[in-house]
């Protein structure tokens, strides 16, 4: 089946994922870690992408970004690959490829997805039993809105700044998000769209940018199994 085209336009919200190929590691040290995070901050800066969230894990990347214009996103992603490929396989002495394929993204709807998103995406060190508290992982952006850590990637988006009138205010509400569970219907929403490159939001929503990018934006039903098993 032919993929589906990217539809990133300016100033809308996109949930990314970067993956090591065949789940094979992209992060050996934490120098590693920081070499990349240093890479995203000055090609974002260059192509306008603001970054609101983030987990750097051994052998995959989140990101919750929104672009300035409709190739901010492809051309940061672009630049991040090339230096950071570089970069490891120089420091490893390996070559080749060490992301899978062309990243993924979902389009996130701002007023009710966006930070049930970031939520998301700072739980990753949480649900992989690496930590407790995601304010004990210092490779997400927790830190940065949860607890006012200054970080040189981080440009709050507006969903945060409503949270309250000052920074501690909007750190305790922040926080507060965290105390019950994300519902396992709203993990699977999430996952099936940033898989499948389909937006993230209300039907509404999602009829609303299908018609605009000219591209199918619902989950697709599975058939049912074949009597021989294959699907």
């Amino acid at each position: 089946m032919a993929r589906l085209p990217r539809y990133c336009p300016g100033g809308v919200p996109q949930h990314v994922i970067q993956r090591g190929n065949n789940r094979s590691i992209c992060f050996a040290s934490h120098a590693d870690m920081a070499t990349y995070a240093q890479i995203l901050q000055e090609a974002a800066s260059k192509h306008r992408l603001d970054i609101h969230g983030w987990v750097f894990m051994t052998n995959h990347i989140h990101l919750l970004v929104t672009p300035a214009g409709d190739d901010a996103l492809s051309k940061t992603m672009q630049t991040l690959g090339r230096r950071y490929v570089r970069y490891f396989n120089h420091s490893y002495q390996r070559t080749g490829t060490l992301f899978e394929g062309r990243f993924k993204s979902c389009i996130v709807q701002t007023n009710r997805y966006f930070l049930l998103c970031q939520r998301y995406i700072e739980l990753n060190p949480v649900r992989a039993g690496m930590d407790r508290d995601p304010a004990d992982y210092i490779w997400s952006s927790y830190r940065a809105n949860g607890l006012g850590q200054r970080s040189m990637l981080w440009q709050p988006h507006p969903q945060y700044l409503a949270l309250g009138s000052t920074p501690q205010e909007r750190q305790m509400r922040y926080r507060a998000l965290f105390q019950p569970h994300v519902e396992d219907s709203m993990l699977l929403d999430i996952r099936q769209s940033i898989n499948q490159g389909l937006a993230l939001g209300s039907d509404k929503f999602k009829q609303q940018i299908e018609a605009m990018g000219g591209r199918r934006q619902l989950h697709l039903k599975r058939g049912p199994k074949s009597k021989t098993g294959d699907q």
